[in-house]
């Protein structure tokens, strides 16, 4: 059964479509990009999938059932930007997630933590903004979740951050679960996937394997989005 599956999925804002009958599904057990120009609906389809948004048309579905506070218990999210107050401490994060969430693996999270130099008392204020997503991701990642959906996991970071970020990612995921990392930097992320998907203006205009894409048309993802895109100017 597809972990993922959108039905002919629609979502407006004002007049203008951010999805306009997206048919797809994902399958457990690999990594998935969801690759679009800013703006392509790869937020709000992220968004949809999580429960913070419904849809105006058609449905989503998570392992079979409508996003809800059951499907919450399955799905690991990690929003475009970090949503901790500044003046929580690691420990009172380790704490609220311990409290949400049933499977997570609390040992895993501190571990990682450690080996960033991140003491129990540090508050997040005293972090810069690449130990932020750090931690964040590290503790989306923790969990031992049947979905995880990324948005912009690695947007506004320095390069070594970026590779830290992938290195987590690709080594703390359940493999029987799927992970849909929403970018549009292509580049740094198409050597962890095994598939992708385009999103443009809300539509889905091309869905590949990235082995696919490198045999049949002998290119990276990166060279064959730039074609596709290649009339938008904000991506």
């Amino acid at each position: 059964m597809a972990i993922l599956e959108c039905r002919a999925l629609t979502k407006h804002y004002g007049g203008a479509p951010a999805l306009d009958g997206v048919d797809l599904s994902i399958e457990p057990g690999g990594i998935v990009g969801l690759l679009g120009p800013n703006g392509s609906g790869k937020t709000t389809l992220l968004k949809l999938a999580n429960g913070l948004l419904t849809p105006d048309g058609g449905e989503i579905l998570i392992d079979g059932r409508a996003p809800s506070v059951e499907t919450k218990r399955i799905v690991s999210y990690l929003p475009e930007r970090t949503y901790f107050s500044d003046w929580m401490r690691v420990e009172q994060l380790l704490d609220l997630f311990s409290d949400f969430y049933a499977d997570f693996d609390r040992a895993a999270a501190e571990d990682m933590l450690a080996r960033m130099g991140l003491e129990p008392k540090q508050r997040i204020k005293e972090m810069s903004k690449g130990m932020r997503e750090k931690m964040q991701l590290i503790l989306v990642m923790s969990r031992r979740a049947k979905l995880y959906l990324l948005d912009e996991p690695i947007g506004g970071v320095d390069p070594a951050t970026r590779d830290y970020i992938l290195h987590t990612i690709i080594s703390n995921y359940n493999p029987e679960a799927a992970v849909v990392i929403s970018t549009h930097l292509i580049a740094d992320v198409e050597n962890v996937l095994d598939e992708v998907i385009f999103l443009n203006t809300g539509r889905v205009v091309l869905r590949s394997t990235v082995d696919a894409i490198r045999s049949e048309q002998g290119k990276s993802v990166d060279a064959v989005f730039r074609e596709v895109f290649r009339c938008s100017e904000n991506y």
